[in-house]
């Protein structure tokens, strides 16, 4: 029975130190509304897109879209075909 108790306190201390050891690296996003497309695509070549699943309506690019919900919703205004990628080439 003691064994069996400290074998658990064993096994959820290591499960939880290898739990609290890995941190997800995300990038930094410098969420900002900008004037035009030109703007844009100086910071991301592919545009911003809304959500990583959306299809492009305009066909082929040359350059995958940055997906970011915020950022996309503050510069939604950009996206003239309304297929939640602002400003894609």
């Amino acid at each position: 029975m003691k064994k069996g108790i400290a074998m658990l306190l064993i096994i959820s201390l290591v499960c939880g130190y290898v739990g609290s050891t890995q941190v997800e690296a995300t990038p930094k996003v410098n969420l900002k509304t900008y004037k035009n497309c030109t703007e844009i695509n100086k910071v991301y070549p592919g545009g911003i897109s809304r959500a990583s699943n959306v299809k492009n309506v305009g066909g082929a690019t040359k350059h995958k879209p940055f997906v970011n919900l915020k950022l996309y919703d503050l510069n939604k205004k950009s996206d003239r075909d309304k297929d939640f990628i602002a400003c894609e080439r």
